[in-house]
């Protein structure tokens, strides 16, 4: 039940003697085995396994240009502040490497938390009964609501981002990289991307933002899956309006009547699961914070998460992956896309 590792995939291989040879000259480990975890659609994630620990390297996708977007040294800092601030429930980090001739590229290690993730599927032979979801989807948002709080002055997190014209800058940034990596015409996302420009609302609040908060970052405890143990995948954290967080959870959070497209991102189309109204309603009460404009942060989270996904299947079709998962991501960026687009003419979420 616990999230376990196989193969490493063909073409994105590691090479083991040179990087148990860096290991061992930082005293970390002399011999190391390696796995890769299968699942995630962007940074490459393995399980580097010593002699008396486990640990887990995180490294670019192979054939990525998107510097921004894969900064090792960036995601590793983000976790040493985390660790300052004492945030507890992010990975220690161990060692950040900015030699690309060890592996190919810049790369991170952190300690493994082990635990229960939960993916596209309930894990074989676990069941999880609605009311555990519910309150799972509760600690969830409990938890995002705890983040968004941390004090990012005197931890130094603070550093991270420039919050002043965050929200201006994100809608902007995001429309570029749509239309650079765009291989369809879509007009729902089109119509976004124009909605939104039109659209954006005062931000009043500047906080840590993980920017990619769903269940399938979350390692649970396999005793009680009401309890989170860390939160996985920093690499898009920054300082900025809360609420552009909470709307990109908003786009992953899939809904029974939702396209099929959307519901392997996370779970919670299944019984016992808050639903996005009731989850965002939930939010507002536990972290005292006015929600009117939802649904430009719905919106944009939709749009965002869309991106993501036409930025991978744009690699995919420039032949610099083979992941099969890949192909279906068209149907991934439609359905955000028609989301997005019922949101503004039905203006609910």
């Amino acid at each position: 039940m616990l999230d376990q590792p196989s193969s490493m995939r063909t073409g994105e291989e590691l090479n083991q003697e040179k990087l148990a040879a860096y290991l061992n000259e930082h005293g970390i480990a002399r011999e190391v085995s390696i796995q890769q975890f299968p699942s995630g659609y962007s940074n490459l994630t393995y399980l580097i396994q010593a002699e008396k620990e486990e640990y887990i390297l995180r490294r670019p996708p192979f054939g990525a240009n998107i510097k921004s977007a894969h900064d090792m040294e960036r995601e590793y800092n983000v976790l040493s502040l985390l660790r300052k601030a004492g945030f507890t429930k992010s990975p220690e980090p161990v060692l950040l490497c900015s030699d690309e001739n060890v592996i190919g590229a810049k790369f991170y290690l952190m300690k493994r938390v082990n635990g229960v993730i939960l993916r596209n599927r309930v894990p074989k032979g676990m069941t999880i009964e609605p009311a555990t979801f519910n309150q799972l989807s509760k600690a969830t948002v409990d938890q995002l609501v705890q983040l968004h709080q941390l004090d990012i002055k005197s931890s130094g997190l603070d550093q991270l981002g420039k919050p002043e014209g965050y929200v201006q800058r994100q809608v902007e940034g995001w429309t570029k990289r749509y239309f650079n990596a765009q291989t369809d015409d879509i007009t729902a996302m089109n119509e976004a991307a124009d909605w939104m420009q039109k659209n954006i609302p005062a931000s009043a609040k500047a906080s840590l933002i993980h920017n990619d908060y769903k269940y399938d970052n979350l390692v649970l405890n396999p005793d009680d899956l009401t309890d989170i143990k860390a939160i996985l995948d920093w690499e898009m954290a920054t300082i900025g309006d809360p609420l552009m967080d909470l709307g990109t959870t908003l786009a992953y959070w899939a809904e029974a009547n939702d396209s099929d497209a959307l519901k392997p991102f996370n779970l919670t189309w299944m019984p016992g699961n808050m639903t996005r109204h009731e989850m965002a309603q939930y939010y507002a009460e536990k972290s005292q914070t006015n929600i009117d404009n939802i649904i430009f942060y719905y919106v944009f989270g939709s749009f965002k998460v869309g991106v993501i996904c036409q930025q991978i299947y744009y690699r995919y079709k420039q032949g610099h992956t083979q992941d099969p998962r890949f192909a279906m991501l068209i149907h991934v960026i439609k359905a955000c896309a028609e989301n997005a687009r019922k949101a503004i003419f039905n203006s609910l979420i």
